[in-house]
């Protein structure tokens, strides 16, 4: 019973901090009006994040956050955090416009002398002092193509075999493992 139980109660915790965590964040806005209802924060946390990103679409939205971040890009100790954000952003999120997998890639995981199969989803240049380095985000399957890991490997330890994404998705297996 308690195994059945444990991801359960474990699930609802965890979600009900995140609501009360972000109810928290507007519910004193509400307080200071007189109105106490549970939830109304949450709910205007999300609607704040889709008004966010409807303005960060439109032309106007693109502006103003380009210009903030020229700003940010010239804060001495700032732009090193702001840049090493993005630059992971753009690792686990491919460009939406594109396929997500780009290439078949071969990586060292788990262990030195094993190895993994895996997708490349985006690349990008990690700026150093001394030098620069592309560093690829790999997406290696754990279970078909739905559950997986993403990796971020140096292009230089990435081993490309000379295969179409089809033929890659292709060598799959199709059943789980136990079955």
């Amino acid at each position: 019973c308690s195994v059945v139980l444990f991801p359960v109660a474990v699930t609802f915790i965890v979600s009900w901090s995140f609501i009360q965590l972000v109810d928290g964040f507007f519910s004193p806005i509400y307080a200071k009006l007189g109105i106490n209802i549970f939830g109304l924060g949450f709910l205007t946390s999300l609607l704040f994040i889709f008004f966010v990103g409807m303005f960060a679409s439109s032309w106007l939205g693109s502006t103003v956050f380009w210009l903030g971040e020229w700003f940010i890009k010239r804060m001495p100790f700032m732009k090193h955090i702001y840049s090493a954000s993005k630059q992971i952003s753009a690792a686990i999120s491919p460009d939406q416009n594109t396929t997500a997998f780009k290439e078949v890639a071969i990586i060292r995981h788990p262990r030195h002398g094993e190895y993994a199969f895996g997708f490349i989803t985006s690349s990008l240049t990690l700026q150093r002092e001394d030098r620069d380095e592309e560093l690829c985000s790999v997406y290696v399957p754990t279970n078909h193509l739905y559950i997986g890991d993403i990796f971020l490997v140096s292009a230089a330890d990435i081993i490309r075999p000379n295969l179409s994404i089809r033929e890659g998705i292709g060598l799959l297996p199709t059943t789980p493992p136990n079955s």
